[in-house]
């Protein structure tokens, strides 16, 4: 290497003009979905703290509606709902009802924000009374097959409510399928299955479950969602998921597996997703509000890492922040 251009990297980062000029990645707003808990309620002012999530809510529809449209006016572009449903029955039966709450909030935002593009996740852990993702056995084990078509079942509805994207987070094996072969046998060959293709069984959940309130009652869900030592295992469960018909891969958590994400940008041609998970965000906001760090730089410099990994999209917590010092 010579002198000259040893040097180089020091002259393109003289001022933050220059750097901005050779940046190789950026965090825009299309970048960004919000993830946002709804629950079916009658009170329409409710609006409830997640203790472990600082800044972030259980809402009500009303609240919910409100809350989007403050960060559609920051610029956002897209969400991903989670509903927590009034009752809750071992077979999940809210989970696929056309008056669900994640059906009628899909219906709501649509009709407010039409240019909105909404995702649904797509699971049965919000709404089963066990906490599992599937149905179970008498002895309580998972059951996969009988629970394809419940998956199934669920993204149609929310499809058929309107959502723009179904978001399959059980990782039942073969449900990208069954998905995809009852949306279109139904006319929805255009809606995009985002999969949650590699899941792992990972303790950066915790604040989810006080958010979407799904803890198992019994058990754990290794069985189905992958071991967090394993890199090869995830290039077969996308590839799984791509030739099921899967349109876009994610990667869940997000930060401790960016690697993972490298590879699947590596080896697969489909959009890559990251989910920066509640704990990711969790930490962050933590050591935020002891000062331990500056929150801000910290959370940008993380979304950051995702675009460098080979993400294209991040769900993150952090979406209505980031838009914040994104508008300046």
């Amino acid at each position: 290497m010579s002198f000259l251009d040893f040097h180089r990297g020091r002259r393109l980062r003289t001022s933050a003009s220059m750097r901005e000029l050779v940046r190789e990645n950026e965090v825009r707003p299309q970048d960004l979905m919000m993830p946002y808990f709804v629950v079916e309620t009658d009170d329409e002012d409710f609006r409830k703290p997640i203790g472990s999530m600082p800044g972030q809510h259980q809402l009500s529809m009303k609240q919910l509606k409100k809350r989007v449209g403050e960060a559609v006016a920051m610029g956002m572009k897209s969400c991903i709902l989670f509903g927590i449903p009034a009752e809750k029955d071992p077979e999940g039966s809210q989970a696929y009802a056309d008056e669900g709450i994640v059906q009628e909030s899909i219906r709501m935002l649509k009709d407010a924000y039409p240019d909105l593009i909404v995702a649904a996740d797509t699971c049965l852990c919000e709404f089963t009374s066990h906490g599992h993702c599937g149905l179970l056995s008498p002895s309580g084990e998972v059951l996969n097959d009988p629970t394809l078509d419940l998956l199934a079942q669920t993204a149609l509805s929310q499809v058929r409510a309107g959502a723009d994207i179904v978001a399959p987070s059980d990782m039942m094996d073969g449900r990208v399928a069954a998905i995809r072969d009852t949306l279109d046998e139904a006319g929805f060959v255009n809606t995009p299955i985002m999969s949650y293709a590699v899941k792992y069984a990972s303790a950066f959940y915790g604040p989810f479950r006080e958010a979407a309130e799904n803890s198992p009652t019994s058990g754990d869900r290794k069985s189905y969602q992958m071991d967090p030592a394993n890199r090869r295992e995830a290039l077969r469960e996308a590839e799984a998921d791509i030739a099921e018909g899967a349109d876009i891969l994610m990667v869940k958590p997000g930060l401790p597996y960016l690697d993972v994400i490298r590879s699947l940008r590596e080896n697969f041609d489909a959009p890559v997703a990251a989910y920066q998970v509640s704990g990711e965000y969790s930490m962050i906001k933590a050591a935020a509000q002891n000062g331990w760090m500056d929150g801000d730089a910290v959370m940008m410099e993380s979304l950051i890492s995702f675009k460098r990994a080979g993400a294209e999209l991040i769900l993150t917590y952090f979406t209505e922040d980031a838009l914040r010092l994104l508008n300046g």
